[in-house]
């Protein structure tokens, strides 16, 4: 039986990282992947996939919608969904041989097949050529998540069906329901929404992107519905069925108790996901899943059985790839010896609409649960010169700073770019800037980062230099 210093169970962005960084800090390595690639649900079902949907869909929107006015004339356009559905897994193919080659590059011996525990130095991998047992002196569980459903809901995955089914469609849906109004839900039906489908989104909150300040989800509901699509904010969802190729979900109002019923031809189901630990066998291990199906652990990502750790969507915490990947780092470097850190608060949530929102630190609702006093310094995309050149005018950045100190508490931004404009904020946050310290810095003209620096001059004197 073959001995490893680190077992990880799990290919995804946690899993891969944290086998690259303990291979990096002189440990033998291995790691178990289910399935036939490697990059787990980010890379081949998720993150990856729905982006390159995002990006073929926006392209296909802008040459029907925005081409015209830009004195671009490209004649009768023809949407073809299966070849844009070969493109993306040609995208797909390409990152998870990457992540194949970084094993190689590395000397991470990968074993293919399912993954359980004997006990808790040992590993039984059942794959395609039979079983295997490989021990480790230490083990970290990375087995990600996969899509929830809501009770008395089957999941059919032909018509009544999850993200993972919704990035295969090889046709434009005729009217997409959408149960979910957080980050997958408005993503996936963004991507329909732009190639014309009908789409209508039933959301039991009263606001979408429930864990963002409340002011993004009401900017992105507004620009969405102005875009087409329909909104049941407070419904709860009470029956989805299906009829052939007909799906029928009724919903109630939460106040007033009125019954709605939508008819597609298709419903994806986005109320979230659930960390994937069944059939890991935990109990031989001396592990314990808790009533949502994370696993405990401690500060330092360990779990109560000493040498096990547990890190990405399998624990709390957001379930964001790059927060599985902060921890797989931290707990490579833990193992080593070193004294690594992570900032929670400081991880970004984004969401990759259009406009995209992004955000980072405290809301303006948890500080005023919290009894922080704040001031907040808020500019409008469209007053951008950036934006008015690119034919841009939704969205705005909103900073949130502490009112006697000034340092910055939450920055929160929906428009153009955001994705990559919220790394400006987290480093700002990670070195504790103030308002002011981010109003003096220089941004380059005409960019849309210009919105960060005047909403930090809002925030500090009420001065915004453009507005």
């Amino acid at each position: 039986m073959e001995n490893f210093d680190l077992v990880v169970i799990g290919s995804g962005p946690g899993g891969y990282i944290a086998a690259i960084r303990a291979s990096q800090l002189g440990m033998k390595v291995a790691i178990i992947e289910r399935y036939k690639t490697l990059g787990g649900t980010c890379l081949n079902v998720g993150c990856i996939p729905s982006k390159a949907w995002l990006d073929s869909s926006e392209r296909y929107h802008e040459a029907v919608h925005s081409f015209e006015n830009h004195g671009i004339g490209v004649g009768k356009i023809e949407l073809s969904v299966p070849k844009m559905a070969e493109r993306v897994q040609k995208v797909v193919k390409g990152i998870t041989v990457g992540v194949a080659g970084l094993m190689k590059k590395n000397k991470i011996t990968v074993f293919y097949g399912h993954g359980s525990f004997v006990n808790k130095t040992t590993v039984s991998i059942k794959g395609d050529e039979g079983e295997k047992q490989i021990t480790g002196n230490k083990i970290i569980i990375a087995t990600g998540s996969k899509p929830s459903t809501l009770p008395g809901v089957t999941i059919d995955k032909e018509r009544i069906i999850t993200s993972t089914e919704a990035l295969k469609l090889q046709e434009v849906p005729k009217h997409l329901i959408v149960i979910g109004g957080g980050v997958i839900g408005l993503e996936m039906g963004s991507v329909f929404r732009r190639l014309g489908a009908k789409v209508s989104v039933v959301e039991y909150a009263d606001n979408l992107i429930g864990m963002m300040d409340l002011d993004l989800g009401k900017e992105l509901q507004k620009v969405l519905k102005r875009d087409g699509v329909e909104f049941y904010l407070s419904h709860g969802v009470k029956t989805v069925t299906r009829k052939n190729d007909k799906v029928t979900v009724s919903a109630t109002a939460k106040e007033g108790g009125a019954e709605v019923t939508l008819e597609g031809d298709y419903v994806l189901m986005a109320v979230g996901r659930r960390p994937y630990t069944d059939a890991l066998n935990l109990e031989a291990a001396g592990l314990k899943a808790d009533e949502r199906g994370r696993i405990p652990v401690d500060e330092h990502l360990q779990t109560n059985v000493p040498g096990i750790y547990a890190i990405g969507d399998v624990v709390r915490g957001a379930m964001l790839a790059h927060k599985a990947e902060e921890e797989g780092v931290y707990v490579a470097e833990i193992m080593a010896g070193q004294k690594p850190h992570i900032n929670y608060n400081l991880i970004p949530g984004v969401v990759y609409t259009w406009p995209e929102v992004a955000a980072v630190g405290a809301t303006e609702q948890e500080l005023k649960q919290k009894g922080i006093a704040y001031k907040v310094g808020k500019f409008p995309v469209m007053a951008l010169g950036r934006a008015r050149a690119s034919d841009e005018k939704d969205g705005f950045v909103k900073i949130l700073a502490d009112k006697t100190t000034d340092e910055v508490l939450g920055i929160h931004m929906i428009g153009p770019r955001c994705a990559d404009l919220i790394a400006e904020a987290v480093v700002a946050m990670e070195f504790r800037a103030s308002a002011e310290d981010i109003s003096r810095m220089s941004h380059a003209h005409p960019t849309y980062a210009e919105a960060i620096k005047e909403a930090a001059l809002a925030a500090t004197d009420n001065r915004p230099l453009n507005f």
